[in-house]
């Protein structure tokens, strides 16, 4: 029910003017988005990976209706890989995009063109682009643009959802070398008869999921904030003879920070999900669903300015 209420949320564009007129919503922002520009993105990057930490970028723009917007999207992440090959950035920094960005919902090929494009940009510049899962609408087609990217650009990162009822057989296609492969639970609203609705359900998808992927060829990538998921993990490396440089573990800025420099202090690589841009409301907003104690920060923020 939370998590319902809260996505409805995402989608209310009477909620987002009360969210983003808030005082307090430029600190709240601030803890999980880098900020709206490359140079914000740039400046968090630097500061994780000075921790130990590696780094995952996405610039927020997603659901674009308009074929200039695509193209825009496009050119923002040419830009940004630019501007971490100018910066150093390239061996610990890669970018996450959502197709959604580049058209796909009404142009599929134009979507594939943009994408590809990315990623010949980030082969260029020494770095790899992992193509974003969204809601199960687009699942299909977000795997054959995969498909048709990794004949010239293996390295191309998948993601799954452990909250989809397909994902383990997603997982069984996948789980092959040189595959890298990012497992989440899943951050959208999605009816019963394509996913798991339980809490239970989802983290009971989500092992199954992760054996599939440790047992496999792949890299497993493995995007998760809860205690008990992250050390199922470890004994599923340890039993499938997994180094900690053959799979790595991904969270979100601002979720956890403490565990992500535990975990690299640990000899693990740990991939930070960051994003940045001025469309930030429905990427907050899924933040909250995932995990309650996010909504509890925002409260205790808004609380803090009464």
């Amino acid at each position: 029910m939370f998590r319902s209420v809260i996505l409805a949320a995402a989608r209310s564009p009477r909620v987002e003017r009360l969210v983003s007129t808030a005082p307090v919503t430029r600190d709240v922002v601030r803890r999980f988005v880098a900020g709206t520009a490359i140079a914000d993105a740039l400046r968090v990057t630097r500061s994780l990976v000075d921790e130990g930490l590696t780094v995952s970028l996405d610039h927020l723009g997603e659901d674009c209706h308009l074929a200039e917007d695509a193209v825009r999207a496009r050119d923002e992440y040419l830009r940004l890989l630019q501007a971490l090959s100018d910066g150093g950035l390239t061996t610990a920094a890669e970018v996450s995009v959502k197709l959604s960005a580049l058209g796909q919902r009404f142009d599929e090929q134009m979507a594939y063109e943009h994408a590809r494009a990315i990623c010949a940009a980030a082969e260029d510049v020494g770095t790899t682009v992992t193509l974003d899962m969204e809601d199960h609408t687009t699942t299909d087609s977000t795997l054959q643009i995969l498909a048709e990217l990794r004949k010239d650009f293996p390295r191309t990162g998948a993601v799954v959802q452990a909250y989809l009822r397909r994902t383990e057989a997603d997982c069984r296609e996948l789980a092959t070398p040189g595959s890298r492969v990012r497992l989440c639970k899943g951050a959208y609203s999605e009816p019963e008869s394509v996913a798991y609705q339980s809490d239970l359900d989802v983290d009971k998808s989500y092992v199954r999921c992760l054996n599939i992927l440790m047992s496999g060829e792949g890299y497993p990538m493995v995007a998760t904030h809860d205690p008990r998921l992250i050390a199922i993990a470890q004994d599923r490396a340890r039993w499938f003879d997994r180094s900690p440089d053959e799979f790595e573990f991904q969270m979100l800025y601002g979720v956890r920070p403490a565990e992500q420099r535990r975990l690299a202090a640990a000899g693990y690589t740990v991939r930070v999900y960051v994003a940045y841009g001025t469309q930030w409301y429905g990427y907050l907003m899924r933040r909250i669903a995932e995990r309650p104690a996010n909504l509890a920060f925002f409260l205790r923020a808004l609380r803090s300015t009464s």
